[in-house]
């Protein structure tokens, strides 16, 4: 069943060939523009911002769309103009005109969480609508039963802060004070969610004029022909190069969330099915994504409204993980996803009521949870149907951070999103301390200790962390954070009993873990789903972030490699022996192995050939005992 709107908004063309007589040096020239002024956008917001989630961390991200809501650029993700379009007749817009939302049910999918804000700006030339630059980042605090927003037990979407349906938050360049003054006073944060709000909708009145300039210098019908030339080019591509990797057929893969801050852990199921057809099908040459067997909808607040319109967000959110199917990683690194790749996947949902099909109020602020999930699950079918010629799992998102009050008796909240190692590949390692969200980062030591009560006292890769294979999974980060006024600590992350997994014979990474004064005398464990763990003066915080898992059978990594990766101390000398079945030998500048001993030691060694992918130990705690699922069988 999918779920519609009233209002549809069908993937069309601008012109009537698609695009295809445009001349191909403006569409380069338009393809440019677009870009830069995205880019414009984005800097402009962080330079004019002023929480450390927009401006430091940039958990945000802009894009541009045309006429007909398609998203143009593929730099980064976006969120979606259709509820704006939606709810506000698009002929009836004016100049100066900003939109805003954050309501996740009224969203058509774009918005995950309430903290999530969304501004969309209009665009004009010959006193029409073009289109569309929007910007939407995750905020510090919009209200809620909790400092950020997120509180990990809630029941109801009521308790996670100020829900905003669309509205014209500026009209015609006048802004609307009102609402302005509704939203800051249900912030614990209320300048700096001003001082941001301000930046966003700034930025992108800054980029619509931009993209107005575009549109007057080469005309509304060059430049829309330049706009399905770019549509159309990216659908051609993804068909050429990348559904085509794909045989026919049918698979199914499942992977699962372990929490949801409500009932006790638990395998909370995503399973996707995906059937790749043929130019002769019905429905023509795709990729069926059929999420038939998803887990019913949470009490806790990991559920995603994915269904709304058809799944287009979803999409698009999911496509960049096909991309591992290109040629090579430079080739990965050119294809963009835009709206292009919408005509490519369809996708088919369960009855409202499961994880992605949530019914209003359920809880969606930890919905990472399954939208990240998510795209491991497409990476591990897509690696049934290619024999694994796919990466590893690859790190989860996460928010950590303290609140109190500062030196000077002023409330405080530092919540920072720390990366992870990325998946090995069939071609080499993960990287490692990767962040999913693009462009975002961890927090500068400097800024957060001029401006926080606490102490970084070490930021490092955590070794071993990575899944051993014959390409290692890449590294997390090991964080020691030293409090110097008492504090509460706040984590929402998952991965801490399901580790990151490995695939064709490659071992699953290490979990997420934080530890609170580490080997003193009240070293104590904090749950993954924590909102208010207190912590004393003088106390440490430990935080060890994710490895991603390993790819291919580790007894056949090359042991110089090993040498090399425990010289740089990504591996322990134990690990090496364990892991990869390698002897060393000597130590410091001459560490090296024995050649012959790690021969023998390796084939005294058993395989397990059946069994395609590797989930760690945590996963047989929640699965009643079994080391693996029956999914998880060699293709």
């Amino acid at each position: 069943m999918s779920r519609r709107v009233p209002t549809q908004f069908p993937f069309g063309h601008l012109t009537a060939d698609e695009g295809r007589s445009a001349d191909p040096v403006l569409v380069e020239i338009v393809q440019g523009s677009l870009a830069a002024v995205e880019q414009e956008v984005e800097t402009a917001i962080a330079r004019t911002s002023r929480s450390p989630m927009i401006r430091d961390a940039h958990d945000f991200r802009a894009g541009i769309h045309d006429r007909l809501l398609r998203k143009l650029t593929g730099r980064s993700y976006s969120a979606l103009v259709h509820p704006v379009a939606r709810d506000f007749p698009i002929e009836e817009m004016r100049e100066g005109d900003v939109f805003f939302h954050n309501d996740v049910y009224r969203s058509e999918g774009g918005i995950g969480h309430l903290p999530d804000l969304c501004v969309t700006v209009p665009v004009f030339a010959s006193g029409r609508v073009v289109a569309f630059v929007q910007a939407f980042g995750h905020h510090d605090d919009i209200g809620g039963a909790v400092p950020g927003s997120m509180p990990s037990a809630a029941t109801s979407v009521f308790e996670e802060g100020l829900m905003v349906p669309p509205i014209r938050l500026w009209d015609a360049g006048v802004p609307n004070r009102s609402a302005l003054a509704i939203m800051t006073r249900n912030s614990r944060m209320p300048e700096s969610l001003a001082a941001d709000l301000d930046a966003e909708c700034s930025a992108c009145l800054m980029g619509a004029r931009r993209l107005g300039e575009l549109f007057e210098r080469y005309g509304v019908g060059a430049v829309e022909a330049a706009f399905d030339a770019i549509i159309s080019r990216t659908t051609d591509t993804y068909r050429r190069e990348i559904i085509a990797k794909i045989p026919f057929g049918t698979w199914t893969w499942e992977d699962y969330a372990e929490h949801d801050g409500v009932d006790e852990p638990m395998l909370h199921t995503q399973r996707i099915t995906l059937t790749r057809t043929g130019a002769d099908d019905p429905g023509g040459e795709r990729i069926i994504l059929d999420f038939d067997g998803t887990g019913p909808q949470a009490k806790g607040p990991i559920n995603h409204c994915g269904d709304y319109s058809d799944g287009v967000f979803l999409k698009k959110w999911l496509a960049p993980i096909l991309r591992n199917l290109a040629d090579t990683p430079e080739r990965m690194a050119e294809l963009d996803v835009n709206e292009g790749i919408v005509p490519l996947i369809e996708m088919r949902f369960p009855e409202p009521g499961t994880l992605l099909t949530p019914v209003f109020p359920a809880p969606t602020n930890a919905r990472t949870f399954v939208i990240l999930r998510l795209l491991g699950v497409l990476a591990g079918v897509v690696a049934k149907a290619v024999d694994g010629q796919m990466p590893a799992d690859q790190e989860t998102i996460r928010y950590t951070g303290v609140y109190g009050e500062d030196r000077e008796g002023r409330p405080y909240l530092m919540r920072e999103v720390l990366g992870g190692g990325s998946g090995g590949r069939p071609h080499g390692d993960g990287e490692d301390t990767i962040h999913v969200v693009p462009d975002s980062r961890n927090l500068p030591t400097e800024f957060t200790e001029a401006r926080f009560p606490f102490r970084v006292e070490s930021l490092s890769l955590a070794v071993d962390s990575g899944g051993a294979g014959k390409h290692r999974g890449g590294l997390g980060y090991e964080k020691h954070i030293r409090m110097l006024k008492d504090a509460h600590f706040m984590s929402i992350a998952d991965r801490s009993i399901l580790a990151c997994w490995g695939v064709a014979g490659g071992r699953a990474g290490r979990p997420f873990q934080v530890t609170i004064d580490p080997g003193g005398p009240d070293e104590r464990e904090i749950d993954a789903l924590a909102d208010a763990a207190p912590v004393q003066a003088g106390e440490v915080i430990r935080i060890r972030t994710t490895g991603g898992g390993g790819w291919g059978d580790p007894l056949e990594r090359d042991p110089a490699s090993v040498v090399r990766d425990v010289l740089w101390r990504k591996v322990s000398p134990a690990a090496a022996l364990d892991d990869y079945g390698v002897v060393l030998t000597g130590e410091g500048d001459l560490l090296g192995f024995d050649a012959e001993a790690t021969a023998v030691e390796r084939a005294g060694r058993s395989r397990v050939a059946d069994v395609f992918f590797d989930r760690g130990p945590g996963y047989a705690g929640l699965s009643g005992g079994a080391a693996y699922a029956e999914v998880d069988l060699r293709p």
